[in-house]
């Protein structure tokens, strides 16, 4: 652990850092839970969980009331961060973040991530299917060739491929209000479903017309790129923009 301060004498933020690794099984199901702060889980080729959960509070008494849960079991693992009450009479919530860099094995499944307010990443996630919930914030997604289930209240999602492997996987991203953002290979062949009920698409795979809901304000696409393949990408905003990419590795 490493504790330190810095800013002001009123101001100043405590930080706490902890380092901990689990041997898991290579399928196992990962559910992680947050509030406040960052959830990075990148995949790798070893049967293990790294987790390093770095702690932010302005007082040393918060700080030590923020705990990290981790229960492991033959094939089920979760993450849950447990925050102090927050003050309902302060202007803004001094309670507390936390930020994880969690590592698993990439053939393993992210059944849930929840987190309210910050910035989720995924890399190169490969297992069954990754669901992961953000209520505001960033969401970033890379070269997770899985079924992955995104969802965001607010903010921008990006779901990016640097190259393409022809299995089947799909990608379902639903964002309320903000920007959607998909980069895909030139050569990627997938089924395109986007939806914007009240912004715009813009396309680089763009071989055939929008269809628009002229009373609704709706631009819809649904789309066989280079012979759609097994894979499908399937994109709705709510309110802001989609934009379609194309880009080589």
């Amino acid at each position: 652990m490493l504790l330190s301060g810095c800013g002001g004498a009123d101001n100043r933020t405590l930080e706490e850092v902890v380092e901990q690794v689990y041997s898991v099984e290579p399928n196992a199901n990962i559910s992680i839970q947050n509030r406040d702060g960052a959830v990075l889980v990148y995949g790798s080729d070893a049967n293990e969980m790294r987790v390093q959960a770095v702690k932010k509070a302005y007082s040393r008494e918060r700080l030590n009331q923020i705990a990290i849960d981790v229960s492991i079991k033959p094939s089920a693992v979760s993450v849950t961060t447990k925050f102090p009450p927050q003050a309902k009479w302060a202007l803004s919530d001094r309670s507390g973040t936390v930020d994880y860099t969690i590592v698993v094995p990439e053939t393993a499944s992210i059944s849930a991530l929840d987190l309210n307010a910050g910035e989720v990443v995924l890399d190169s996630m490969g297992g069954r299917e990754v669901h992961a919930r953000l209520g505001d914030g960033r969401i970033f997604a890379r070269n997770c060739f899985t079924n992955l289930d995104l969802t965001m209240n607010r903010g921008t999602l990006t779901v990016a491929y640097d190259w393409w492997e022809q299995e089947k996987f799909s990608a379902q991203v639903n964002v309320g209000q903000g920007n959607s953002w998909v980069f895909l290979p030139t050569e990627a062949g997938f089924h395109l479903l986007a939806c914007a009920a009240h912004g715009k698409i813009a396309n680089d795979f763009n071989n055939v017309p929008l269809t628009a809901n002229s009373s609704a304000r709706e631009m819809k696409i649904d789309q066989i790129v280079n012979g759609g393949g097994s894979a499908t990408i399937n994109v709705r905003v709510e309110k802001g923009n989609i934009k379609i990419a194309e880009a080589n590795p």
